[in-house]
Order: C-alpha cells, then sequence, then structure tokens
C-alpha cells in the first residue's frame, strides 16, 4: 500500500502513485515545516523516506512543484478533505480483540447506523456507550455508514474523498477502532460500508494524481472510476488496498460494497472478483469471518455466484425486492419503482427465492430485469423493512413509524426478523423513532450545493410524493434526523422495542435448528384474505408464521402440518399494544384445513410441539 508508513524510531516511507507527474516533493507543514524531493520508479510511483519525523506529523505532497495536495492514501484528514494528511501510528494502539475470530455470516441479525446522527455527539465514543443497549436488543452486527472523510461535519458518508482515512468530526483513527475494539469485546461484528464507485467530488483531487477516472463511462458523479482502461491496474489495486486496510489495520468483519452498478469493469476479471479473492484469502491469513456483502440493483446472481461458475465470488447482497415487496403491502405505494410491486404473489416468490424480477418485464424500467436467485442459499441476502436509502430517498424522508398503525410495525418487524434471509434493522426502527432522517451536506462550493439540491429533485420526479424537499445544505436538515434512543423505554416506543426483541431472541433460538433455511420452506399465499403463510420445517420441529396485511379480522382456513402446534408469538395480543388475541392458542393438526382467526394486521408465529405462549 502507498502513503505514509511509519516504521518507528522516527521513521516514515512515503510513496504514491503519480504517473503522469514530472515532479513529485513531500511537503512537511508541521510541526517544522521542510520540502523534500522524492524519485520515480519506472510504474509511476514516486517515494522517499524521511528520518527524525514522528506520528502527528502533517504534510501535503507537491505536483509538478505548483499544487499541494493530501496524499490520496490518507490515514487522517484533521483538518478536513482540503487540509494536509497526518501521519499516524497504526502500531501504537493496543487491540484487545486478539481472540476474536468474527461470526458466521448466517448469525448476522445488522443493525445499521449513521455515525453523526445515532446519539446528540455524533462521535464514535458516543455510539461506542450505547452498546449495552444493541446487546439487549440482540444485535450481532452493526454496519456503520461510510465513515471515509467528507467534506465538512455533516454528511451521509457517500461524498467520502479519503478512502483511507475515518472521518476527523467522528473522533478520526483512535475513535474508530476503540468502538471496533469495544463491539468485538462484546460479540457483535462490525460492517464498514465502503464507496467504490465514486470519490467525492469535493475534496477529491485523485485526478491530479493520475488516471483515476475515464470519461468511458459516466455516473451520477461525472467520470466513472478507471477499472478498465489504460493503467486502471494501479487504481484496482488501490481500492484493494483500501479493502485489506480496514481489515488488517482495523480488524473490520465485513465490507458493504456500495451501489456496484456503477463500478463499471469489462475486463476479463472483474475488479469485484479480484477485491472478493483478496479479502477471502486475507481471511484466511487471519483466521478469521471476513466477507464482502454488495449493494446491488441488477438482480444478477453472478454478483454472489461463486468465481467457478462464472460469478464474482461476493459472500452476499442486499435484496431491495424483499423493501419493495413488503413496503407496497403495508403502505399501498404504487408510484416509481413501486410500481412493479404490489401483490401477494409478490410477497410469496421474495420469500420463496429473494428476486421477484428474475427476468420478467418491469414496468418501471421498462424492460425485462434479473435473473433467478431460486437456488441461492438464504444468508446470500441481507432483507430489511427500512434503511437509509429508503427512508432518507423520500420526499419527506418519513420512516415508516410517521405513516402506518402501530400493528403494520409489528407485522413489518417480524416478516423481516423471521424470514429465512439475513435481517437488517435500522437505527431507531425497533422503537418506531419519529425523527426523519433527511439527506444532509456541507459543502463549501456554491455551485455543488447548487447541484446537489437540482440533483434531488430530479431523483424524486417519478414518484408522486408532495411537498417541498428538505435542504441537504441546511444544518437543520441534519440535526431534524438524529435518533432518541431514549424514547425507547416509553409508552408504545417501549413494547414496540420489547416485541423486536422478542422476534430477535426466537429467531436465535430456533436458527440453530436449521428450521430458518430456504430448502425446508413452503409458501402459500392468500390473494382474497390478503395473508401469507410460511412453513419452515427441520426434523421433528417446524415454525409456522400466518402474516396477515387485511384491513379487518377475518378468519381463514390454512392447512397446518401434521402435528401439535403451539401459538408463541401474536402481534395483536395486549401483551404487544394490540386489541387482543382472537387466533387459536393450540391446534392439532391431521389432514384437514384448520380454521384461523386473524386480527387486523397481524403476525402469527406457532412452533410445532412448542411450550412457550407469546
Amino acid at each position: 500500500m502507498t502513503g505514509a508508513s511509519y516504521k518507528g524510531k522516527g521513521k516514515c516511507v512515503f510513496s504514491v502513485w503519480a504517473p503522469f507527474c514530472n515532479e513529485v516533493s513531500l511537503k512537511i507543514v508541521s510541526p517544522e515545516k521542510r520540502i523534500i524531493p522524492m524519485k520515480r520508479n519506472n510504474k509511476g510511483l514516486w517515494e522517499t523516506t524521511v528520518s527524525n519525523i514522528q506520528p502527528g506529523s502533517l504534510y501535503f505532497y507537491r505536483l509538478n512543484d505548483a499544487i499541494d495536495r493530501p496524499d490520496p492514501v490518507s490515514c487522517f484528514q484533521p483538518q478536513g478533505v482540503h487540509g494536509p494528511s497526518q501521519i499516524i501510528d497504526h502500531k501504537s494502539f493496543y487491540w484487545k480483540d486478539l481472540l476474536w475470530r468474527g461470526l458466521d455470516l448466517k448469525d448476522y441479525i445488522i443493525y445499521e447506523l449513521h455515525v453523526g446522527t445515532f446519539t446528540t455527539e455524533g462521535t464514535f465514543a458516543a455510539a461506542t456507550a450505547h452498546l449495552d443497549y444493541l446487546m439487549e436488543l440482540g444485535i450481532t452486527a452493526i454496519e456503520l455508514m461510510p465513515v471515509a472523510q467528507f467534506p465538512g461535519d455533516r454528511n451521509w458518508g457517500y461524498d467520502g474523498a479519503y478512502p483511507f482515512a475515518p472521518q476527523n468530526s467522528y473522533g478520526g483513527p483512535e475513535g474508530l477502532k476503540r468502538f471496533i475494539n469495544a463491539c468485538h469485546n462484546n460479540g457483535i461484528a462490525v460492517i464498514m460500508d465502503v464507496v467504490y464507485n465514486h470519490l467525492g467530488p469535493e475534496g477529491n483531487y485523485l485526478g491530479d494524481y493520475g488516471p483515476y477516472f475515464t470519461g468511458k463511462y459516466r455516473t451520477p458523479w461525472g467520470n466513472a472510476i478507471n477499472f478498465d482502461g489504460p493503467h486502471s491496474d494501479s487504481v484496482r489495486e488501490f481500492f484493494t488496498a483500501n479493502a485489506l486496510y480496514w481489515i488488517s489495520e482495523y480488524h473490520i468483519d465485513a465490507l458493504r460494497i456500495d451501489a456496484i452498478h456503477g463500478i463499471f469493469d469489462f475486463s476479463a476479471k472483474h475488479f469485484l472478483t479480484e477485491l472478493a479473492e483478496a479479502v477471502h484469502k486475507e481471511a484466511k491469513l487471519l483466521k478469521r469471518n471476513i466477507y464482502v456483502i454488495a449493494e446491488s440493483d441488477l438482480n444478477d446472481v453472478r454478483v454472489i455466484n461463486p468465481a467457478r461458475i462464472g460469478g464474482y465470488g461476493l459472500d452476499a447482497q442486499w435484496n431491495d425486492d424483499f423493501h419493495h415487496a413488503l413496503h407496497t403491502m403495508i403502505t399501498g405505494e404504487s408510484s416509481g419503482y413501486y410500481k412493479d410491486f404490489g401483490s401477494m404473489e409478490h410477497m410469496a416468490k421474495a420469500f420463496r427465492e429473494g428476486f421477484v424480477y428474475s427476468g420478467q418485464y418491469s414496468k418501471y424500467r421498462q424492460r425485462r430485469h434479473g435473473n433467478s436467485s431460486k437456488n441461492i442459499a438464504a444468508c446470500k441476502f441481507v432483507v430489511f423493512s427500512q434503511n437509509h436509502d429508503q427512508v432518507g430517498n423520500r420526499a419527506r424522508c418519513d420512516r415508516l413509524s410517521r405513516t402506518l398503525p402501530f400493528e403494520k410495525l409489528k407485522l413489518a418487524a417480524a416478516i423481516v426478523l423471521l424470514s429465512p434471509y439475513i435481517p437488517l434493522i435500522f437505527m431507531g426502527e425497533e422503537y418506531g423513532e419519529t425523527a426523519p432522517f433527511k439527506y444532509f451536506v456541507s459543502h463549501s462550493d456554491k455551485n455543488l450545493i447548487k447541484a446537489v439540491r437540482d440533483g434531488r429533485r430530479k431523483e424524486f420526479a417519478s414518484f408522486s410524493w408532495e411537498g417541498d424537499l428538505p435542504d441537504p445544505q441546511a444544518e437543520n436538515t441534519f440535526f431534524d434526523s438524529k435518533v432518541n434512543i431514549n424514547i425507547s423505554q416509553k409508552n408504545t416506543h417501549k413494547i414496540l422495542f420489547e416485541f423486536y426483541k422478542e422476534l430477535i431472541r426466537f429467531r436465535k433460538e430456533w436458527h440453530p435448528a436449521g428450521v430458518f433455511s430456504l430448502k425446508n420452506i413452503d409458501v402459500s399465499f392468500f390473494t382474497e384474505e390478503r395473508a401469507l403463510s410460511l412453513t419452515m420445517s427441520c426434523k421433528d420441529t417446524g415454525i409456522l408464521c400466518v402474516y396477515g396485511f387485511n384491513e379487518n379480522p377475518l378468519n381463514m382456513r390454512l392447512l397446518f402440518p401434521t402435528g401439535t402446534w403451539r401459538k408463541i408469538i401474536d402481534s395483536s395480543s395486549k401483551k404487544w399494544g394490540g386489541t387482543g388475541t382472537r387466533a387459536e392458542r393450540l391446534i392439532h393438526s391431521g389432514v384437514t384445513e384448520t380454521l384461523i382467526s386473524l386480527n387486523r394486521y397481524n403476525a402469527l408465529v406457532y412452533l410445532k410441539n412448542g411450550t412457550t405462549d407469546g
């Protein structure tokens, strides 16, 4: 890896890839000022070794004796994206997680959080103080929205300009390491959301160093990253090194790769394959469980198929189809990409296979979309009822708790947390947080600010949402998005929190038995009743879930597999803030259908030969 590599005893090696520069110098700006010429090798790598220099020293690279730029591989930007880079001694940190080996991916129960809005302080240290809360909830993995240095002190993180530098306003490298140390010592894995489809734009000076970008492809942020053109080998190495850096220097357990549909690579070996191979090789060397998870809207199983059969070899991916199928059923929305969903059949297929669109015509895209995920393991899909995109990319940035009745919130929770897939909770969802999660930035360029505002308006053109969009640049937009975990212990918020806890507890109890597997799943849907039943069986036990999207109470006939079934969760019970249960507590099933009573928006869970009643 290039950058500033501190060797100890006041010695540091600096190297930077700048193949088209005629001259590169190291400019030390603190504690004393000095300029040191660098030597170039035949691959465009400039290097120098400096003595009598200590961690904490600040520096730029001077290019062609004309402009000073921060290090593309900066480990820390204490003064922001335009300021000098800082030397970091990674070996000086005391890790307390040396026995940590990570978790099996199938055991992940993910909590997605944004460091800046998760707490009042908006820091890694403040987030660390809430780990007891997340452990009580039952979370096993925390997914951090991107923390790479971005402009200003408020941003979703997807405008990061320095992929190796943890955000200064969050607490920088030390704060992030302390957070991960604490997570691992409490048995919680950490997922890092990384952005390899674009950088910046503000503070992105990579183009001054070399051909990191190409005009061959265009993205919403301008020229695409050069993954397959001339000089792309070094560009690919830059991003692969970044992935390995988070794993080796920060002990990250998994990487969530943002919007891989924005990574353009038509070379014989796709960058993502190369990345996955490097990560898995590192995991083997470190004897740890480390994963690569994609965000993709392609509905293409090549992303998660192994390389030996032509796939990219990533471990899992987010499944937007599951979200869209669920969202349309509980909200009735039908504009934008939601026009492709809205039937019980869609929800049933999402449970059976993962992708709803597996090659059929999409009205939203006006073309066929996707391929079949029918034979893909459940642990290769991450599902959710809410996430940062599905909340923040709405006109009012409203959470489900602002628009839906309490019963629907519990129904959505059960569907996600008791699915065969890896469940993800978006911060605050578990207690019905009412604060919106808005899109916010703190750019300094007026033209860029205007472009962001205009872009947001265009992005929502296909939806029927009314009202003015929040101003991304306004400071209040950021502060309005802060969550308040304290309300999780009050009124209906506490009931919802306890319901999430119970669902997670149940999942943890029965997941090891093998019942949460697509191989053992049987799904039936009932269009007229607007209901769905899900049976997951393994050996002598089984779980039967009934999910009612019905607006009014109803009675329906349902075929239970032979055996004795005990109701253990009923979202409409008074215990969970409902009107009172109607469903039968115990069912002795034979070969005939059983009459079952559903309250409105009801989630029922039966356990074969179960012993508890919830």
